[in-house]
């Protein structure tokens, strides 16, 4: 008994010091238009890290990089996008749904933040390039991760469709988005994942994504000067190895990483490589 007892004891103890170690965040609103962006922020006096959540996520779907980032010395900062998580469109959306790159814009503003970082994960990755062709002043570095980008390119286009034809659309989200090593060998994990994924979007018909300010293209890539990083799974079925050195050869300043036998959920699946990229290419920057 003294053994089982000493387990338990040693088990709530690391439990609690995780809880302690996990920052609080502040949550907050930005009324606009009349939608109301949801947005969490860590503060502190570090370099803001700007992250923009997945189809598949929300806010809270960042869990295991909150404490990273913090602990890395910089500031988190989160938000939903419109018609995401707990923010809200607003009467007027079928007719001024904006951007979530003017509305990023708008948050920074907001809280007063000149520049910042933006890391952007799948769709989050569409709205991270809007903002770099859009707000180039505003722009410490850029983090595009496990994403397609919303680029309009004809072959990009037809490739995607051979990558991803009806019958792929068709399947569960964690099938799609979660790679096989991982739901092989992390069952409750996958769980979790599937739970946030549902509470990704409110109840009731769905919204349509808001639109982008630019044409996204491999041309228009060219334009990006801050310094970039591509990061990828070896088993993402959006966005493989092989799409991400068509991004990283248009941006000059940019670099690759893969991390093996991971999915499109970078972020969830393997969270330790993910924010040790992360955080080693933002240092410095």
């Amino acid at each position: 008994m003294g053994k089982f007892l000493l387990a338990f004891l040693l088990a709530a103890a690391l439990s609690l010091h995780a809880q302690s170690a996990t920052p609080s965040l502040r949550e907050g609103r930005l009324e606009m238009n009349g939608a109301s962006l949801f947005y969490v922020d860590s503060g502190g006096a570090g370099a803001p890290v700007v992250f923009l959540h997945a189809a598949t996520g929300s806010v809270v779907a960042w869990e295991k990089q909150v404490p990273a980032i913090t602990g890395a010395g910089f500031r988190f900062l989160a938000f939903d996008r419109r018609g995401w998580g707990k923010s809200t469109t607003g009467a007027s959306a079928g007719t001024n749904a904006g951007t979530a790159a003017d509305d990023l814009a708008a948050l920074l503003d907001h809280l007063k933040i000149d520049r910042c970082h933006v890391l952007g994960t799948a769709a989050g990755g569409f709205a991270a390039f809007d903002f770099a062709l859009s707000y180039p002043q505003r722009l410490r570095s850029l983090i595009i991760a496990n994403s397609i980008g919303g680029m309009e390119d004809s072959a990009l286009v037809q490739l995607g469709r051979r990558l991803r034809p009806p019958e792929f659309d068709a399947l569960p989200p964690e099938l799609r988005e979660l790679g096989p090593a991982y739901r092989a060998a992390d069952a409750a994990g996958e769980e979790r994942w599937v739970q946030l994924e549902k509470r990704s979007r409110p109840e009731g018909p769905r919204v349509p994504a808001q639109p982008l300010k630019n044409h996204i293209t491999l041309a228009a890539l060219s334009a990006i000067t801050a310094p970039t990083l591509f990061l990828t799974g070896g088993a993402d079925l959006y966005a493989p190895p092989a799409l991400q050195q068509f991004f990283a050869a248009r941006v000059r300043n940019s670099k690759s990483v893969v991390l093996a036998d991971v999915g499109h959920s970078g972020y969830w699946e393997q969270p330790a490589a993910f924010n040790r990229a992360v955080t080693e290419f933002l240092r410095g920057k």
